[in-house]
C-alpha cells in the first residue's frame, strides 16, 4: 500500500494551488476581456464574451504603435540575453572549475552585485550614458541590464557547474581538449537545465523592465513595449478592452518562451532537488 503523505506536504499543494489560481484568473479575466466590445466589458466585466472581437487586437496593435515598439522589446531583449549568459556561463566555468589566489575575491563581488539595488544607480548610469555619448540609443538599456543581471546569473551557474565531477575534464584532456572546447562540448550541454533558469529569468526582466527604459530612451522609434503600452493607457484610458488587448500581446512572447524551456527547467530543479 502506498504510503499516506504526511499533512506538511498536503498543505504546501493546498497553498501551491491558491497561488496558482491567484496568479492565473487575473491573467484568465484580462484574456477574456480583450475579446469582448466595450459595451459588453461595460455591463458584466466577468461574463463571458458572445463574441470574440479580434479587432481589439488589431486596433491596440495600431493605436499604440505595437510593431516598433514590440521590434525594439524583442531587439533588446535577445541581445542582451546572449551577452549576459554567455558572460555569465564563461565567468561561473572559471569560478567554479578553477583554483586561483583571487577566486574568492571575485566571487564576492559577483554576490555583491546581487545586494545592490538596481534603480539605485540609475542617476549615475543615466550621467554615465550622457557623457559617453551612449544616451537613447540601444546600448543605454543593453549594458545596463546585462551588468545587473551577471550576478545572478553567475550564481545559478557557477553552483550547477561546482557540482559536476572532476572525471569530466579529465577525460576530455585525455581526449587532447583544451579549456574552452571542455567548456563549449563538455561543460556547456550538461549546463543546460540551470541555462534554462537563467534564460527565463533574465528574459522576462528585459522584456518587462520600465524605469530605465523611461529614463534612457526619448525617442519614439527606440521606445520598448511597457513604455509604448504606458503611453496606450493615457492616450486610450476610457478603452478597457483595447488595454486588455495590448497587455495580452505583450504577455504572449513571455508564455512562449517559457513553454519553450520548461521541460529544461523542470529538469534543473529535479537536478537541483536530487543533489541538495
Amino acid at each position: 500500500m502506498a504510503k499516506k503523505k504526511p499533512w506538511y506536504y498536503i498543505l504546501a499543494y493546498v497553498f501551491l494551488g491558491l497561488f496558482a489560481i491567484f496568479n492565473i484568473v487575473p491573467i484568465f479575466y484580462m484574456i477574456v476581456g480583450s475579446f469582448k466590445s466595450e459595451s459588453e466589458y461595460a455591463a458584466s466585466p466577468f461574463a463571458m464574451p458572445e463574441k470574440l472581437h479580434f479587432s481589439n487586437y488589431a486596433k491596440a496593435w495600431d493605436v499604440a504603435n505595437m510593431d516598433v515598439y514590440f521590434f525594439n522589446s524583442l531587439l533588446i531583449t535577445i541581445i542582451t540575453l546572449i551577452v549576459t549568459v554567455l558572460l555569465g556561463a564563461l565567468a561561473a566555468y572559471f569560478l567554479s572549475r578553477f583554483q586561483y589566489k583571487l577566486r574568492g575575491a571575485i566571487y564576492a563581488l559577483f554576490l555583491i552585485g546581487m545586494l545592490v539595488p538596481i534603480h539605485a544607480t540609475l542617476i549615475p548610469i543615466f550621467m554615465i550614458m550622457k557623457n559617453i555619448n551612449l544616451l537613447d540609443t540601444y546600448l543605454s538599456l543593453i549594458l545596463p541590464y546585462t551588468a545587473f543581471h551577471l550576478s545572478l546569473t553567475v550564481f545559478i551557474l557557477e553552483g550547477f557547474m561546482r557540482s559536476f565531477p572532476r572525471d569530466l575534464e579529465e577525460s576530455g584532456i585525455v581526449d587532447g581538449a583544451g579549456v574552452y572546447r571542455i567548456f563549449w562540448s563538455i561543460i556547456l550541454p550538461i549546463t543546460r537545465p540551470a541555462l534554462a533558469t537563467v534564460i527565463i529569468l533574465n528574459f522576462i526582466y528585459n522584456w518587462n523592465e520600465y524605469l530605465f527604459a523611461l529614463v534612457m530612451i526619448s525617442s519614439e522609434a527606440l521606445k520598448t513595449l511597457p513604455l509604448g503600452i504606458a503611453n496606450f493607457v493615457g492616450i486610450e484610458t476610457a478603452s478597457m478592452t483595447l488595454q486588455m488587448a495590448a497587455l495580452t500581446i505583450a504577455l504572449v512572447p513571455i508564455i512562449i518562451f517559457y513553454l519553450l524551456l520548461q521541460k529544461q527547467l523542470v529538469n534543473g530543479m529535479v537536478a537541483g532537488a536530487v543533489k541538495g
